[in-house]
């Protein structure tokens, strides 16, 4: 990773590993950014905790887990949602961390601990400013 000019890509990554870090206190093995359209897509590879993986290998205890991560999700987005929107300079419309009813969105908790974070933007990026530093001066414009 060039550390003197990141890009968007791999600024979100950081950011979103700094997140799952003081959320969780266990950082993910590796991070994954995908961007496609208006939508979003993080996820965190070894996201789980070893005690989350065992209490995962049940049904029951699946449940629990996602559950927890829904609850701590919901309880925390704003500020991983404020990142991205620090360093896109597109506000994030949606964030979901499982089975979203309004939009069908789908995102598990894999025993594998597989960690998916989904965001859906308030309109795309152009190429070059996603693969760049930051927001095109006309991108930074439609914020104002």
């Amino acid at each position: 990773m060039d550390r003197l000019n990141p890009t968007m890509a791999q600024q979100v990554a950081l950011a979103a590993s700094a997140f799952q870090q003081q959320r969780t206190g266990h950082a993910p093995k590796a991070v994954t950014v995908v961007l496609s359209g208006e939508t979003l897509v993080i996820t965190l590879h070894g996201a789980l905790s070893p005690a989350e993986k065992a209490l995962a290998k049940s049904a029951e205890g699946a449940a629990q887990v996602q559950e927890y991560h829904r609850q701590l999700f919901t309880n925390s987005a704003a500020t991983i949602r404020e990142e991205i929107k620090r360093i896109t300079g597109v506000e994030v419309r949606e964030a979901a961390a499982e089975v979203e009813p309004v939009t069908g969105t789908v995102v598990q908790v894999f025993k594998t601990g597989t960690m998916v974070q989904v965001f859906l933007l308030a309109h795309g990026l152009s190429d070059e400013s996603w693969n760049g530093t930051g927001p095109t001066d006309q991108e930074s414009e439609a914020l104002r």
